[in-house]
Parts: C-alpha cells; sequence; structure tokens
C-alpha cells in the first residue's frame, strides 16, 4: 500500500477524537479558543508553535488533566468529562508521556509498568510483569527490568515512561515535548521508539520542537498561534512553503536555527 494510500485509509470512517469549538481560560488569560479538530485512529499529528500558544494545554484537556470551559471532546465514544465511569475508561484509551519521566524512584523499572495495570485493570502480576516485558522489548530496555530508575540515562528513563504508558494498552498516545528535557545524544533514541510506534499504527499526538521528526512521521502538521489551531497541513505543504500563512514561514525560521 502506498503511503497515499495509507492516508486515505487513516481518514476513512469517524474520527476517534472529535474536538469541537473547545475554550479554556487561566483566571483572566485565555489559553484556547473555539479549538475544533478530528483525528483519525492511526494518524500521527504533530503539534507545534510558539511557547505559551496552548499546545500543552490541549494535549493536557483530552485526557482530562484540564478541564475544558466550553466546548465537547470525545474520544472513542467517550465524552471527557468528570464523571467517573468515564474518567476511569478514558484513562484506559488514552496513554501520556511528559517532558519529565515521572517514574517512581522507589520501585524498579518492572514495578513502575506492573503497578497501573495491577490496580487499575486488575489484572494479575503475571499478565502485567508479561506485557511490561514485551513494551520493555519494544522499547529497547527488556535488559532493565530490575534496575531502578537513578540507574538509567535520561533516555533510557523516558524509553521506560513510553513502555509504562503501553502497559495500559491505549488506543492513543499523547506526547507532551518528550525530548526537551533530554541533552541532544539522547533524544534521538527516545524519536526512534517513536517512530516505532508511529510505524505500528499506533494514533499518536506529539507537541514537539523537533521539526525533522515532524517533517518525517506526521500525517499532519497544526500550527497553534494566538489560543488557536491557526493553520495545519500535511508535512510536505507545511515545511514545504506550499502556503502563504506568514506566521508560518516566520516560525519555522526561528525553529530552524
Amino acid at each position: 500500500m502506498s503511503q497515499a494510500d495509507m492516508n486515505q485509509d487513516k481518514r476513512a470512517g469517524s474520527p476517534l477524537i472529535e474536538v469541537s469549538h473547545v475554550s479554556k481560560c487561566f483566571g483572566e488569560h485565555q489559553v484556547l479558543t473555539d479549538v475544533t479538530a478530528d483525528f483519525n485512529a492511526g494518524e500521527v499529528a504533530v503539534i507545534v508553535g510558539a511557547s505559551g500558544s496552548g499546545k500543552s494545554t490541549f494535549l493536557r484537556m483530552l485526557n482530562r488533566l484540564e478541564r475544558h470551559d466550553a466546548g465537547r471532546i470525545v474520544i472513542d465514544g467517550i465524552e471527557v468529562d468528570d464523571d467517573r465511569q468515564r474518567l476511569e475508561a478514558l484513562r484506559k484509551e488514552v496513554g501520556m508521556v511528559f517532558q519529565q519521566f515521572n517514574l517512581y524512584p522507589n520501585m524498579t523499572v518492572m514495578g513502575n509498568l506492573t503497578l497501573a495495570p495491577i490496580r487499575l485493570q486488575g489484572k494479575s502480576r503475571e499478565e502485567a510483569e508479561s506485557t511490561a516485558r514485551a513494551n520493555l522489548e519494544r522499547v529497547g530496555l527488556a535488559h532493565k527490568a530490575d534496575e531502578y530508575p537513578q540507574n538509567l540515562s535520561g533516555g533510557q528513563q523516558q524509553r521506560v515512561a513510553i513502555a509504562r504508558a503501553l502497559a495500559m494498552q491505549p488506543r492513543v498516545m499523547l506526547f507532551d515535548e518528550p525530548t526537551s528535557a533530554l541533552d541532544p545524544e539522547m533524544v534521538k533514541e527516545v524519536l526512534d521508539v517513536m517512530r516505532q510506534l508511529a510505524d505500528s499504527g499506533m494514533t499518536m499526538l506529539v507537541v514537539t520542537h523537533e521539526m525533522g521528526f515532524a517533517r518525517e512521521v506526521a500525517d499532519r502538521v497544526l500550527f497553534f498561534d494566538d489560543d488557536r489551531i491557526a493553520f495545519e497541513a500535511p508535512p510536505a505543504d507545511f515545511f514545504g512553503g506550499r502556503h502563504d500563512n506568514a506566521r508560518v514561514k516566520a516560525f519555522l525560521s526561528r525553529v530552524a536555527h
């Protein structure tokens, strides 16, 4: 199947994620205004924009780490709100990887990966450990299962964080600038894991400043500016200048240096 056919297949059917007229304020500060976007199963959407443009807030609203003030968010048929049952269902559907690794320092890598599946999904320890080992293999860290986080490099800790998110077997993975806290030499190992996830068909929304990753992996690039989605396009058009959006061109000229 060609890349064009794959992209067309991703756009077929109902969206997996539906965001309709969503707005968000922090006090008097308007963070997002009337944001509407759909994302399909298997799609990799990369979100870019200047600091403070609402990118991370948008991502955090998708799994209810931030409440939206207006509008509607639906993920795989689940309304994103404060209903306890729906929230529990949502957290099983959506995995998130943050800038900081947020691993439990008093637990081994295996302990970090099995905690949520055992407590939240009711899995047996044997089943949870089997899934954990498979996901550690997936991120290239099967040999680190019994290590503690402090004995790992930053890149290894972030890969463990990805494996931990995968342990819940989510349909959607959210990445909030997952390489921004890493030393430059560790960035590639994390991006390589994310590329493998994208190739496997995982639905991914990624906030990042890694323009090379966006150009190579994204199906669509969304540019946040002035608290809204100001522009979106396939990466060939977004980065190839096949548009007349001056704000995008100015942004790209800054991040290119």
